[in-house]
Order: structure tokens, then sequence, then C-alpha cells
């Protein structure tokens, strides 16, 4: 039987050789005779397990001692607060900058913990964009500056530096971490639900510089929630997610084994060369995503003629193009296209994509 192919937003596509390695590998975990799922975490293979995971992931990052690693439960929603939590003070804002949907949760949740200003915006153009960064308001006390690198709502992604901002720089990278090489240097603190490029839902990662802990509230902030707290227990305060780690660690794995994150962007960007430019040469298609923000993951588009939408989604799960609906607040369609997706997935939609518009004009 031929797989479909998944282009949703999340839970997303796995590759495929990790699947088949889940599959020869869940009864028996490092030849230990019983399941992953079954370990305790204090099991030397689970303790090497986080460890060597977090290792791994740190050279596809580029990263050296100064940062941590967490494997934190929750998803990234939690971080919206997790993060004030530890890094807001009353006497001090956060700035935020609300390019799209994730963004405005995030702001939204920080108000509660402390003084938060929006330091931009990009509301206006109905966040098809990303404010520049000369027009961003940053206090000149801001405790931290926060921003959605990739909205995966509104197909926007961030390309540019952030050298210049004063204040620790904290990130969304949800939906597009080690899917091109970053300035990773530039941010102190970046949180990703697994669920995208990584693995499957269960597990959030929060990388940190250990050196922002110095400034880390803990008044109020239950144990489990303090990131100081997670850092001295190797995210081991309780059973963590060893199962979604697990998936985590075979991701990585089956990435290096492929080139690592050269590799990857290289064939992300032919990717999304492609679908972009399928939609920009077609009559019946459109993105409406300014083209310097144009994400490399997650792809938007809708029909001139929207009463075609539910036609377009049959027809395409009949050919075993699964998941492409736009999401509820934007309405059209969506292809998130992350690591897992081949080129060659990609030109079957856009064969697809060609043939109804040409049936369908």
């Amino acid at each position: 039987m031929t797989r479909p192919i998944n282009f949703c937003s999340g839970p997303a596509a796995l590759p495929e050789p990790v699947l088949h390695r889940m599959q020869a590998e869940l009864l028996d975990f490092q030849r230990s005779g019983i399941s992953v799922m079954e370990h305790s975490h204090r099991d030397h293979r689970i303790v090497e397990l986080f460890s060597e995971t977090e290792i791994r992931l740190k050279r596809l990052l580029g990263l050296g001692d100064a940062y941590r690693v967490l494997f934190l439960p929750g998803g990234a929603t939690l971080q919206f607060s997790q993060v004030p939590m530890n890094l807001l003070s009353p006497n001090r804002p956060a700035a935020y900058v609300t390019s799209g949907t994730w963004s405005e949760k995030a702001i939204k949740a920080a108000s509660q913990y402390g003084p938060v200003v929006e330091a931009a915006t990009s509301r206006d153009s109905k966040f098809t964009k990303i404010p520049d960064r000369q027009t961003w308001v940053i206090p000149e006390d801001a405790q931290y500056v926060h921003l959605c690198t990739n909205e995966t709502i509104q197909g926007v992604e961030w390309f540019g530096s952030l050298a210049d901002v004063a204040a620790p720089v904290v990130a969304d990278m949800s939906s597009h971490i080690l899917s091109r090489a970053m300035p990773m240097h530039e941010f102190d603190l970046v949180y990703a639900g697994a669920q995208k490029n990584l693995g499957t839902s269960g597990v959030t990662l929060v990388i940190l510089k250990t050196e922002l802990l110095e400034s880390a509230q803990s008044d109020g902030v239950p144990g489990l929630l303090q990131y100081r707290q997670q850092i001295e227990n190797d995210s081991m305060v309780n059973t963590p997610p060893v199962l979604s780690v697990w998936v985590l660690a075979l991701v990585l794995d089956w990435l290096e084994s492929m080139g690592g994150v050269p590799w990857v962007e290289a064939q992300n960007r032919v990717k999304a060369q492609a679908l972009y430019h399928a939609i920009d040469h077609s009559g019946l298609y459109r993105n409406p995503v300014a083209i310097e923000n144009r994400s490399l993951m997650n792809v938007p588009f809708v029909l001139q003629d929207p009463s075609l939408d539910a036609r377009f989604l049959l027809q395409a799960e009949s050919a075993g193009l699964m998941n492409l609906k736009g999401h509820r607040s934007v309405g059209g369609m969506r292809a998130s296209i992350y690591n897992a997706i081949s080129e060659q997935d990609v030109a079957v939609l856009i064969d697809f994509m060609r043939e109804f518009e040409r049936t369908s004009g």
C-alpha cells in the first residue's frame, strides 16, 4: 500500500525510516528486553538517552556549553506562561512582537504575570508579514524580547538578524527549528513543540543560556515549572515524556545521517521555491504573504473561487494528499512541508494542483 502524503501542520509527517525504526525497536529498547515506554526514567539507559539527545541537538544547532536543553511536557503553549513565570519581574516589562496567531496568544498569556508591551505588530496587514526590525519599539529596561520566528497559521517566517537587540531574546521556533541554519547565538531562550520537525507531541524543547537563570524568578513558581530546578534535575523533576524524547532522538539521528542542517536546508528551499512558483504562476491559486517573509515550512494559499474549496480537498484526499485544509481562522489551504516531506512529495502536490486548475477552470 502506498502511504499518503501528510501535509498536516502538526502533528506532522515523520520520516519513514524513523517510523520503521520505531516499529523495529519498540518492543526491545537497547537490548533490554522491554520497551522504552516501560523503563524507569532513573534507568541508566534513559538517563543516557536524554544526555545523548541533548548533545546531538546542540551539535546540530551549533550551540556550545553556554546552553542547556530541557525536555519538558505541556507543549509550546505552556511556554507562553512558563517563560514569563521564570523571566518576568514586576518592575520591568517584556516586549513582544505580534506577527500572527501564536504570538498573539503568547502576549496574552504573558500579561497575566507582569508588565508587557507590544514592541511591534503586523495586525494591520492581517499578519501577512513580520514587522521590520526598524519599527520595533523596545523599552530600554526590557526584561526580554519575544518573537515567534515562524507563524504556522499565517505562514510568515523571520529571516532577519537580532544581533542589535540589547535585551535577552526569547523565540518560539516550534514550526521551523532545524529546518535551516539560524544564528542561534542571537537567542537566549528558544522553545519548540516537537510535533512539527522533531518528532511527536508530548515533549517540548527549551534551549536556554544558563546565565539567563541568574535573574530567574522562583517565588510562587511551582517547582515543576522552574527552569532552574529542571536544569538541576536534567529534565527529570518528575517522570518526563520518555517515549517522545526517544522519537526525537531517532529523528535527530536520521537528520544527521542524511547530512544535517545543510542537507535539509537545501531540500527545504527547493521545495518551497517550487511550490511558491507554482502558486504565483497560477490563475487559480494565490499566496497572500509578503515575499520576504514567506515561510519555508508552512505555505498557505487560497483559491480565487472559494466555492471550489470543498472539491479541491475531496479530490486531494482521494489522490493521497492529506490535511491541506487551512486553519479555520484564515481559511483556504495550507501545505506544511516540514523536513520529512520530500521534494517528490511536493512535486506530486504541484502536479495535482495544476491538474485541478486545468479541469476546474
